[in-house]
C-alpha cells in the first residue's frame, strides 16, 4: 500500500507534465531557475488529479454519514435496524480512498517543495562556472538544448537574447563540448553578420519581425528557448521547428525531475555518514620551539561552523559558543544510529613527575597524525582543563608546541563554562541540604506541608519531583489534602543526620585553607552548626555523572540518585528526596574521581570519523591509575571497547623510576636528566614494564609511543624501545609531534592503524557481583602490586552501610596518588610488599561507583609555592593574555 500511494502520485505527475506543460514554454520552464518559483496555476494544476478525487469521496461519504444519523436517530425510537453491511463496507472503502488521497496529496506538496529548492541559485551558478559541473544544480532549459545538440566540436553557436542564469550557463556548458560561443541581443549592429556565420542559433527571447529568415545561413540549427515558442506569432520557416520546440519542452521537464531527484539525492546522503571533506591548515613548524602561546596566536584557527560542515555535522546539530567552539546535540546519534562505530583508542602513561609526561600531546600528535598525513577520519576526545591546576602547577590541559588544542587561551580558561555550571549545581545542592536542616528544626509538620505544598491560585498540587518522593517513601495519593498526619511527616520530614552528610561543595581553585571549615556560624543560622570541607570542583559526583552519562534521560536519573547524607534511621537521603534541579562537559580528575572524558563525546564521535575512523581519548595519569578506572568504570558505563591502548613514557619519568633525583615542579632539571645515562633508563624502565602487564590485565594491545624530548639520546630512545617490545607491547614508537606536529608521530599512527587490526580479548578484571573489599583488594594486589589491603574502621563501617544500603554491587573508583604505583608519593619504581591503607570509604551513587580514599588522599588540591599564575597578566593594549604557558 505504502508503494502504491507513493507511485500514484509520481505517476500522476509525470502524466501532468506530459499533458499540461505543452501550453507552456520552454521559456516558462527556463525561467524558473532564475526565479525559483513555479508558476501558480502549473502549481494548482499538479494538485488537480488528487483534490477532485478527494472532493467526490468526501461528498460521498458525508451522504452516507448523513444517511446513518437519521437512521441512527430513528433507531432509538423504533427497533428498525441502523444501517446494513453494504452500507458500513462503502463507508470503509470511502475512508480508505480519502486516505489514499490525502496521502497523494502531501506527496505532491512535498514533490512542489522540491521543485522550488530545485532551482540554479547564485551558490549553483558560481560553481558551474568555476567548473564544479558535478558539484552543482544546472538549469533544466540549458541541459535540454545540449541534449539536443550532438556533434559540437568546432561549430560556432550564437545565443540571441539569452540573458541571466540561462545565458551563463548555457556558455559554460556549450564551451566545454568544445563550441565557440557569442552572444548578441535583437537589436544589436552585428546580429545579420553573426547569424550568417553561426552553425547553431540557440533564441532566448522573442524575436522582433524586423528580423528577416535571410539573414541565417541554409542548415542551421534553431533552437527556440523563448516564452512564446508555441504562440505562432513567430515562425523561422523551419520545418521541424514546432517538433524541435516540443522536444526542448518535454526535456527541459525531464532535466527539472533530474535536478530533483539529485538534489534528493544529496539530501539522503547528507543524513548518512560520508568521508570528511576536511581540509588541514597548513603547519610550518618553526626551529626552536616557540613557546605554546605562540604557536597557538601564531596559527589562525577555522571557523567553528566550517570545520563543522566538513566533518558531517548539520547546521542544526551544532551550538556555537564564538567563533572556534561548539557544542554537538544529541540528536546526531539518533541520525547516525545505524552508522558502525569507529576504533577506539586510550591513551595512558606511565607513572608520571609532576610535570606530567605529555599524554594530551601524544592524544593530540597522534590525531594529527592520522587525519592530516594517513588521511584517516580522526578525534581527539579530551577532557576539560580545570582552573586549579591550570594555575596551581601542572598548568593548563590543551597539549603543547606543535601538538595542542588552539586557541589554548580559550580551551584552558572556562572554554564553554561547563565546571562553572557543575560548581553552582553542586553548591545549589549543599546549600538545599543545610537550609533543609534548619527548616525542619525550626518549623512544625504543618508549617513545613504548608510551604512544601503551597496553595496557588486556590489549588494545591504536588510538584513532579514531589511525586517521586510520595512514590518512594509508598504513598499513592495524587491529592495533598488526603495525605493523613503520619504520611504528612513522612514526606516532610528527611531528617538529615549531620554528622553523615558526604556531599561538600566544591570550588574550581586549589585552597588547602578549605579542606576543613565550618558553616551556620551567623545568628541567623540559629545555631545549626557544622564542619564541613571543600572539595576541587572536577571532583564533583556531578561531574562524574556528566561523564559517564549516556543520554539526557540517564543523566537526569543519575542525578537524582546521588546520596547525600542518612537519615537518623541510617536511611539513604537523595538528590531527589530534596527535590533539588541540577543539569550542567566533563574533566574529572583521575587521582579523586575516574579521570576520563565524556562517554557522549567518545560516542557521537565514533559515529562521526565512520568505521575506518579513530577516535582517540585519554585517560589521566598512569595506567594504574586513569586506565584501570576507564576500563572498569567508564567501559562498564558505556558499552564501549578499545581497539588499542597508548603507553606514552619519556626517558625522563624513567630515569625518575630508575633512582635518580627527585623531580620538582618550577625547579631545574638535575643533570642525570640532561645527560646520557643508560643505566638509569634501564633500572626505571621496570615502571614501564609494569605498565604494560596492567594493561595485559584486561587483554587489549599495547602500543608505547616514548614522547622524545630534546635532551635525549639516540641510545636512550633505542634502549626504551627495545625493552618494551620485549615486555610484551605489538609495537614501541619514538614520537617528535611536539616540535613537528602530525608529521613527528606518523610512525605512532601507522603502529596504532596495525594494532588496531589485531584480536581483541578485552575483559574486565572484577566481576561486580564481588563483595566492595574483595573489589579493593583484587585493584590493590593485581594493579598496585600489594600484598593485602587494610581498612581503618570508618571505612569498615562506610563498606557495611554501603553494603547494607544495596550498593555493593557498584564497581571501585580508587582515589589515590598519581606519583606512585602504591600509595606512598616517594616510592618510585615499582614498590612491592606494602599494605595498601583505606582511610575512608565513600559512594557516588548516581555516577554509579564506590571510592575508598588510599592513605591521606586528600579531594582539595592546595597550591605550591610559587604557583603558575605568578607569570600571567593581561596585556591592556592588545587585551591578551600574556604568560600563559
Amino acid at each position: 500500500m505504502c508503494y502504491l500511494c507513493l507511485s500514484f502520485p509520481l505517476a500522476g505527475l509525470i502524466l501532468f507534465h506530459r499533458s499540461h506543460f505543452g501550453v507552456l514554454s520552454p521559456g516558462a520552464m527556463s525561467n524558473l531557475p532564475q526565479s525559483g518559483e513555479l508558476p501558480v496555476h502549473a502549481a494548482l494544476m499538479l494538485l488537480v488529479p488528487t483534490l477532485r478525487p478527494l472532493f467526490w469521496s468526501l461528498l460521498r461519504l458525508s451522504i452516507c454519514l448523513t444517511g446513518m444519523w437519521d437512521d441512527a436517530i430513528e433507531g432509538f425510537t423504533s427497533t428498525r435496524r441502523v444501517c446494513s453491511w453494504d452500507e458500513l463496507l462503502f463507508m470503509l472503502q470511502a475512508l480508505l480512498r480519502i486516505y489514499i488521497y490525502i496521502t497523494q496529496g502531501l506527496f505532491l506538496f512535498f514533490l512542489i517543495a522540491i521543485f522550488f529548492h530545485c532551482r540554479l541559485s547564485d551558490v549553483n551558478l558560481g560553481r558551474l562556472v568555476r567548473g564544479d559541473a558535478y558539484d552543482c544544480l544546472v538549469s533544466p532549459t540549458a541541459c535540454a538544448v545540449l541534449e539536443l545538440l550532438e556533434d559540437l566540436d568546432g561549430k560556432t553557436v550564437l545565443l540571441v537574447g539569452a540573458d541571466g542564469a540561462l545565458g551563463a550557463s548555457l556558455h559554460c556548458l556549450l564551451q566545454r563540448r568544445g563550441a565557440t560561443t557569442a552572444s548578441c541581443q535583437w537589436k544589436s549592429r552585428e546580429l545579420q553578420n553573426k547569424l550568417h556565420h553561426a552553425d547553431v542559433v540557440v533564441v532566448g527571447s522573442t524575436k522582433p519581425d524586423d528580423v528577416p529568415e535571410s539573414w541565417i545561413k541554409p542548415g542551421t540549427t534553431i533552437i527556440n528557448c523563448s516564452r512564446d515558442l508555441l504562440s505562432g506569432k513567430h515562425n523561422y520557416g523551419q520545418q521541424n521547428n514546432h517538433d524541435t520546440e516540443n522536444a526542448v519542452c518535454s526535456l527541459a521537464v525531464a532535466m527539472r525531475m533530474q535536478n530533483m531527484v539529485k538534489n534528493t539525492e544529496r539530501w539522503i546522503q547528507s543524513q548518512q555518514f560520508r568521508k570528511w571533506d576536511l581540509r588541514c591548515l597548513k603547519l610550518q613548524p618553526l626551529s626552536p620551539v616557540p613557546s605554546d602561546i605562540e604557536i597557538s596566536r601564531a596559527q589562525s584557527p577555522k571557523a567553528v561552523d566550517v570545520l563543522a560542515k566538513e566533518i558531517g555535522l548539520l547546521t542544526d546539530e551544532i551550538e556555537i559558543y564564538g567563533q572556534t567552539k561548539a557544542k554537538v546535540r544529541l540528536s546526531l546519534l539518533e541520525r547516525l544510529k545505524d552508522q558502525p562505530d569507529g576504533k577506539y583508542v586510550l591513551v595512558a602513561g606511565i607513572t608520571p613527575t609532576p610535570l606530567g609526561e605529555g599524554k594530551s600531546t601524544v592524544t593530540i600528535g597522534l590525531v594529527q597524525a592520522l587525519t592530516a598525513h594517513l588521511n584517516i577520519n580522526s578525534f581527539a576526545c579530551l577532557r576539560q582543563p580545570s582552573q586549579g591546576p591550570t594555575f596551581g602547577v601542572k598548568g593548563g590541559a590543551a597539549g603543547g608546541g606543535y601538538a595542542q588544542v588552539i586557541p589554548m587561551e580559550e580551551f584552558n580558561l572556562h572554554l564553554t563554562g561547563d565546571i562553572h555550571a557543575i560548581t553552582a549545581a553542586n553548591n545549589l545542592l549543599a546549600a538545599a541540604i543545610d537550609a533543609r536542616i534548619l527548616h525542619e528544626g525550626t518549623q512544625s509538620d504543618k508549617a513545613l506541608y504548608n510551604r512544601l505544598v503551597p496553595v496557588v491560585n486556590g489549588v494545591r498540587g504536588f510538584s513532579p519531583i514531589q511525586f517521586a518522593r510520595l512514590r518512594r517513601l509508598g504513598i499513592n495519593k495524587t491529592d495533598p489534602g488526603t495525605l493523613t498526619e503520619e504520611e504528612i511527616n513522612k514526606f516532610v520530614r528527611l531528617d538529615i543526620d549531620p554528622s553523615t552528610i558526604t556531599w561538600q561543595r566544591v570550588v574550581d581553585t586549589n585552597d588547602r585553607f578549605l579542606r576543613k571549615i565550618t558553616v551556620g556560624q551567623a545568628n541567623t543560622e540559629k545555631g545549626f552548626v557544622r564542619q564541613a570541607q571543600f572539595d576541587i570542583a572536577v571532583a564533583s559526583e556531578i561531574m562524574a555523572i556528566l561523564a559517564l552519562t549516556n543520554s539526557l534521560e540517564d543523566m537526569k536519573e543519575r542525578l537524582g540518585k546521588m546520596v547525600v547524607a542518612n537519615d537518623k534511621k541510617g536511611e539513604p537521603v537523595t538528590a531527589e528526596d530534596l527535590g533539588t534541579p541540577v543539569f550542567v562537559h566533563a574533566g574529572p580528575f583521575a587521582n579523586i574521581a575516574h579521570g576520563n572524558s565524556s562517554v557522549l563525546a567518545d560516542k557521537i564521535a565514533l559515529k562521526l570519523v565512520g568505521e575506518k575512523g579513530f577516535v582517540v581519548t585519554e585517560a589521566g595519569f598512569g595506567a594504574d591509575i586513569g586506565m584501570e578506572k576507564f576500563f572498569n568504570i567508564k567501559c562498564r558505563a558505556s558499552g564501549l571497547v578499545p581497539s588499542v591502548v597508548v603507553l606514552v613514557a619519556t626517558v625522563r619519568a624513567l630515569k625518575m623510576h630508575g633512582g635518580g633525583p627527585n623531580v620538582t615542579a618550577g625547579a631545574p632539571l638535575k643533570k642525570e636528566y640532561t645527560e646520557e645515562n643508560l643505566q638509569l633508563v634501564a633500572d626505571g624502565c621496570c615502571n614501564l614494564q609494569k605498565q604494560i602487564q596492567i594493561t595485559q590485565l584486561f587483554g587489549v594491545p599495547v602500543v608505547v609511543a616514548l614522547n622524545v624530548f630534546k635532551t635525549d639520546s639516540p641510545a636512550e630512545v633505542d634502549l626504551v624501545c627495545e625493552i618494551a617490545k620485549r615486555s610484551g607491547a605489538f609495537d614501541a614508537v619514538p614520537c617528535n609531534h611536539w616540535s613537528d606536529g602530525g608529521r613527528g608521530a606518523v610512525k605512532l599512527a601507522q603502529a596504532v592503524e596495525k594494532a588496531a587490526n589485531q584480536k581483541n580479548s578485552f575483559k574486565y578484571l572484577y566481576s561486580l557481583e564481588l563483595p566492595i573489599v574483595e573489589k579493593i583488594r583484587i585493584i590493590a594486589q593485581k594493579v598496585y602490586g600489594a600484598q593485602d589491603i587494610e581498612l581503618s574502621p570508618a571505612a569498615q563501617s562506610q563498606i557495611d552501610r554501603y553494603t547494607r544500603q544495596g550498593f555493593g554491587n557498584l564497581p571501585i573508583c580508587m582515589a589515590k596518588t598519581h606519583l606512585s604505583i602504591s600509595h606512598q608519593p616517594e616510592r618510585k619504581g615499582v614498590p612491592t610488599g606494602f599494605i595498601l591503607p583505606i582511610s575512608d570509604v565513600r559512594a557516588s551513587i548516581g555516577a554509579g561507583f564506590i571510592y575508598p580514599l588510599v592513605g591521606t588522599m586528600s579531594t582539595m588540591p592546595g597550591l605550591p609555592t610559587r604557583p603558575c599564575f605568578y607569570d600571567i597578566d593581561l596585556d591592556p593594549v592588545t587585551e591578551q593574555v600574556k604568560g600563559l604557558f
